[in-house]
């Protein structure tokens, strides 16, 4: 139970971390690290003396149930101060990776793109008329060019801006 959290905050913080991975880390990234590290080692030590309580014999199960949750309100508390560390850390990567994308390089490419249909059109007989109808259709084209521009900006944005969303600490166990 407690990997699978430990797991899923890494798996939260992979994408960010992916998508700003750099020859040298930065001080966020490091910060992370360290912190998942200390994180990671809390959550083996619970998982090992939890384990222990499990495997004792002479303890009935309600027994058994009170000390795992009492172990784990004594753990509780490391959960909720990397949890707040992570965001924290994540918010920062997250912005670093913004400052990085070159947006005039995404609205270079979208255009790119778009090149060869106005190339045609303005070649086009039928479509270099000045009629106020394709004049409307003209605007509609520029229209849907630049909303698949701004589409494509608003995806990276949201992939980076978007926190992960904090892991969910397990509920202590019911007793029996």
């Amino acid at each position: 139970m407690i990997r699978a959290l430990s797991l899923a905050a890494a798996l939260a913080l992979l994408p960010v971390s992916a998508a700003v991975a750099q020859e040298s880390k930065t001080a966020a990234e490091v910060q992370l690290e360290a912190a998942a590290a200390a994180f990671e080692q809390k959550m083996e030590e619970f998982g090992e003396r939890a384990e222990a309580i499990q495997d004792d014999d002479a303890l009935s199960e309600t027994a058994k149930g009170l000390r795992v949750a009492a172990l784990w309100s004594e753990y509780q508390p490391h959960v909720a101060a990397f949890t707040t560390m992570a965001t924290q850390q994540a918010g920062e990567i997250a912005n670093q990776a913004l400052a990085a994308i070159d947006i005039d390089a995404i609205v270079a490419e979208t255009l790119a793109g778009v090149a060869p249909m106005v190339d045609g059109m303005a070649s086009n007989s039928a479509w270099a008329q000045t009629d106020p109808d394709q004049m409307v259709t003209y605007g509609l084209m520029a229209d849907y060019a630049v909303g698949q521009s701004m589409d494509a900006i608003e995806e990276v944005n949201d992939a980076f801006v978007a926190p992960p969303a904090p892991p969910v600490a397990p509920a202590p166990p019911a007793e029996a």
